[in-house]
Parts: structure tokens; sequence; C-alpha cells
């Protein structure tokens, strides 16, 4: 009768369990050598809620969860939409100077003098002018550059869940890429003509629709893809340097302790270096790149082209044009889109329950 009474699972009867010797017990791993995943194995079926086996799961690379690609793709859009809407002006007084060629006679004398003659001739709103074309661009260019990131990053990390520093750099030399031909090449060259048309003395375009319309009646959709060369060298470096930076400070600071929390100030102070290292790493791409997606592009022959006679006619200090106001756009663009990430990922894990 003390059998009938001892547990059994739903898939073998008492009967079954009373004829069969009972197996010797498993020796439990020592304390120290216990890891989630050894924890998860060894968890019978019916111990524990299915929510819980499902955490678990996730914390079995060494304690590290490995961002989902869908909830990447989505924090990284509301990422991007939020960050754009704080750092636009930035962006559009590094465009200006760019723009603004030393074979003509200066329009501008520097940073201050781009915002006060903008705000002077079209308001505050002038300093906005393009927004909406990288608003519309932000959103899906953020998703897929994370999105591609953890998709890519996924299998090379190792056993704990580290990614190591070269591979950081391919992957996000890899999401830079997959940006710049899905998203980026459009969205800047639609940016930069409309920036630029604002400077011509009787504008076009009387907003982003009307110019998107404008331009691919004149040049077809050809006329959105200007300077793709340049941007997919310029995108692909610009994340290729910040995955790089980030993920190398994220080991450094995290030791042998994958599982140590980032306090989302020290994400941004990390975001801002990685930043600023992939201003001072590529501004001369991103030089040629405006020069090329410019209402004058048709002066250059292609790239090469392009920055050859940057150089000739302008000295190679005209491949830093621009560069004090992207260094405080990319900055604070960067610093914010690693914070803002991560604390959707930290919310999404909470309502979103993945293996």
């Amino acid at each position: 009768m003390s059998s009938l009474l001892k547990p059994f699972s739903v898939c073998e009867s008492p009967c079954e369990r009373r004829g069969r010797p009972s197996p010797a017990p498993h020796p439990q791993p020592p304390l120290q050598r216990l890891t989630a995943a050894t924890a998860l194995a060894s968890l019978p079926a019916h111990h524990g809620s299915y929510a819980a086996r499902r955490n678990l799961a996730a914390a079995a690379v060494g304690g590290r969860k490995i961002t989902h690609p869908g909830k990447a793709i989505l924090a990284g859009g509301i990422a991007g939409g939020i960050e754009i809407c704080i750092t636009f002006p930035t962006e559009y007084v590094k465009t200006q100077l760019q723009l603004d060629e030393r074979a003509n006679p200066p329009r501008y004398r520097g940073i201050g003098d781009c915002v006060k003659l903008t705000v002077q001739d079209h308001g505050l709103r002038g300093l906005y002018r393009g927004l909406s074309s990288l608003l519309y661009g932000s959103i899906p260019k953020s998703a897929v550059r994370f999105g591609t990131f953890e998709i890519l990053s996924s299998p090379m990390r190792d056993a704990t869940g580290r990614l190591d520093n070269t591979r950081s750099l391919l992957c996000g030399l890899g999401a830079g890429i997959a940006e710049a031909i899905v998203i980026v090449c459009p969205m800047e060259t639609l940016k930069v003509k409309l920036i630029h048309d604002q400077c011509s003395l009787r504008p076009r375009y009387r907003g982003f629709f009307h110019g998107v319309s404008e331009i691919i009646r004149e040049q077809g959709v050809r006329g959105t893809y200007q300077g793709l060369t340049a941007t997919v060298l310029k995108q692909g470096t610009n994340q290729a340097i910040r995955f790089y930076v980030m993920n190398a400070l994220r080991n450094w600071y995290k030791g042998d302790d994958p599982r140590k929390e980032m306090h989302p100030i020290v994400t941004a102070m990390f975001g801002a270096t990685a930043g600023a290292a992939s201003v001072f790493g590529n501004t001369p791409l991103d030089v040629v790149k405006t020069r090329m997606q410019g209402l004058e592009a048709h002066r250059y022959k292609n790239t090469v082209d392009c920055a050859f006679q940057i150089l000739k006619c302008e000295g190679p200090q005209a491949f830093y044009k621009g560069t004090v106001p992207r260094l405080g756009r990319v900055c604070l663009d960067v610093a914010i889109v690693f914070v803002i990430y991560e604390e959707v990922v930290k919310l999404l894990n909470n309502v979103w329950i993945t293996q």
C-alpha cells in the first residue's frame, strides 16, 4: 500500500513503478559549478511554472540573456524615433556647413552664424527642415541596425554569451551595410536635398511628400539612391566603430561577470564615447556622402571624383567640415539610442517571453 502513495508522473502508473527498481539518484554537481543550463536540465517537468522555466532557459548562456531579434527590431525602432526628434537641429547645422563650399563665397561663418541666419530667415521651424525624412527613416533604420546586429552576433557568442571585440566589429559592419542599403541612402538623399533646397532663393519643394514626388518624377527611384557607395562606406564604418567600442567598453566594465547590470548613465557614457570615435574615424566619408547627395551632385562623376575635387579645390581640412556639430549630434545620438534600446529591451523581456 505504501508504494501506491508514492508520487508518479502522468506517463507511468503505480503498477509500472511497483515492479521497477528505483533508479540510482544522480549525483548533485558542486554548487559552484551549477549553471543555469544544468539547473534547467535537472528541473522536473511538474515542478515550477512554465514562465519560470522560460526565464531559466533564457539565462542558460552564462547568465546573459541574448536579445531576441524581434525585440531588437522593436526596441531599436523606438529608440531611433525618440533620438532623432531630440538631436535633429545639430544634424541640420552639420549638413548646411558641409554643403557650404569654399569654391563659392561661404554663406555661414560658423555654427552660431548658421543657426542665427536660419532662425532669422525661417524661424525656429527652419532648424527642423528635413526632419520628416529622417523621422520616417530613423525608426526603420535603427530597427534594421539592431535587428541585424543581433542576428549576426547570436551565433558568434561564446558559452558565456560574450562577444569578442573582433566579432563585434564584423557584426557592426554588417549592420551598417544593411541599414545603408535598405534605409539610410534614400533617407539621407531626401534629407540633404530638402535642406539644400532651403538655401535657394526660390525653394522648389513645399514639403517632404512634394519633394519626394518631384525627385522621383524627375530622376526616378534612382534619384533617391545618390551617393550609395559613399553611404555604404560611411554607415558600414560608422556601425563597425560604434559597436566595436561599445562592446569593448561593456566587456571591460563587466569583467568576468556577464550578468553584471549596467546603469543607464554608464551606458550613456560608453555610447557617447563610441559615437565620438565614429565621428573622428569617418567624417571625411560623411562629407563626401553629403556632397554626392546634394543638389549639385551632378558636378561629380563618382565618389572618388568627388573626394578628389574636394581635396583639390578646398584642401584636406574640408573633409572635416561640420565635425563639431556632428560630434555633438552623434555623441548625443548614440548615447540616447543605446540607453533607450537597453531599457526598452528590459521592458520587453517582462512582457514578451521568448526562448
